[in-house]
């Protein structure tokens, strides 16, 4: 069952129409956000009045709204709009706090407060455990969830990448493995969810308020950026599984040739004495050598380029381990970038209502 918001409402502020009235400023706190909501009197009541007719029974919430003031306006008396201020806040809370959800799962609750409809939020659940798969989501709230499961599941998928590059043995590279690609899939599906969900943004309903194209452009950042993140990680999967085939596969041959070796020399031995060296293909370092002592110029050749290649795994793990800061700063960059993007949408929305009001008075 998931938490319900914190709701209060602050503030009131007046309209600035040619017949003013009183807006309360609702605050609603959610697990990934907070928003403000602005509602006058009369929602409130026609609120109370749906409330009432959907719930079943016809009962009534637990508290009911401040009653209407006949002879005062809150916009000429301070004291009677904080007072309804303050009821109104109550009315709120005690619907969202109540034991008895009847009233908090009608469609007049959640489109009051701009809430995802409760069909949404269970689809949303069951695709993140693997009921449904594919679905675009194209409810924002629901999108932002959806998108933190998306980053846990690239992060669990890194982390599994990461122990199968420790492993010392086979089934522990290949119980990795498999746990990577799974979180590597269902990120995939998430990617598609999310990005057919703000294709769809034309056509399904986001709610009262539509997103601005500042929040549409991050969030389309978000989704190529995590695209980006998931193809790297299943790059990185399949080099490590090549080479390891491939390690594999010169274990394999160079145990063989050696048998090889071992046994022809032993069957030449048995049959005719060795007919020796070739002259002419001889060099500088093996011609002085007897037959022993070109075997162990070659085993030390094969030592040498085994540390070679060692040095060359412990270069290619460090460029990779740097490759992996440098994307992790790259995503803290890009989210103060989003962050400062967000902060310039709002002083910009500022600006325009503070100009209007400005036009307004000249």
């Amino acid at each position: 069952m998931t938490s319900q918001p914190e709701i209060s409402i602050p503030s009131t502020s007046t309209s600035t129409s040619s017949k003013p009235y009183t807006i309360y400023n609702i605050t609603l706190r959610l697990p990934l956000r907070t928003f403000t909501l602005h509602k006058r009197y009369s929602e409130f009541t026609t609120l109370h009045t749906t409330l009432t007719s959907q719930s079943s029974g016809s009962q009534t919430p637990p508290v009911t709204p401040p009653p209407k003031s006949y002879f005062s306006s809150t916009t000429k008396s301070p004291a009677l709009a904080e007072s309804r201020r303050i009821a109104l806040e109550k009315y709120l809370q005690a619907i969202n706090t109540n034991a008895d959800d009847r009233w908090r799962n009608t469609s007049a609750w959640r489109s009051f407060l701009n809430l995802p409809s409760s069909n949404v939020s269970h689809r949303h659940h069951a695709a993140v455990n693997g009921a449904v798969s594919g679905q675009p989501i194209t409810d924002p709230v629901v999108w932002l969830d959806y998108h933190r499961d998306l980053k846990t599941s690239l992060h669990d998928a890194r982390l599994q990448i990461t122990k199968r590059d420790q492993a010392t043995s086979a089934q522990a590279q290949h119980e990795s493995s498999a746990a990577a690609k799974k979180h590597l899939v269902k990120a995939g599906t998430m990617i598609q969810s999310l990005e057919q969900g703000l294709k769809n943004l034309g056509n399904d309903s986001w709610g009262k308020e539509s997103l601005g194209d500042g929040e549409m452009r991050r969030r389309k950042d978000l989704v190529e950026s995590a695209k980006k993140e998931r193809e790297g990680l299943e790059n990185l999967l399949n080099a490590m599984a090549t080479k390891s085939s491939l390690d594999g596969a010169i274990a394999q041959a160079t145990a063989g040739d050696r048998e090889k070796l071992v046994n022809a020399q032993g069957h030449q031995n048995s049959k005719k004495p060795s007919p020796g060296r070739v002259l002419g293909k001889e060099t500088d370092r093996t011609r002085a050598l007897d037959n022993q002592g070109v075997l162990q110029l070659q085993q030390q050749l094969m030592r040498e380029q085994d540390e070679d290649v060692d040095v060359l795994a412990a270069a290619v793990a460090r460029q990779k381990q740097i490759g992996i800061e440098i994307q992790e700063e790259l995503a803290v960059q890009k989210d103060m970038l989003e962050l400062m993007d967000e902060d310039v949408d709002r002083v910009q929305g500022k600006i325009d209502v503070a100009k209007k009001r400005i036009g307004k008075i000249s």
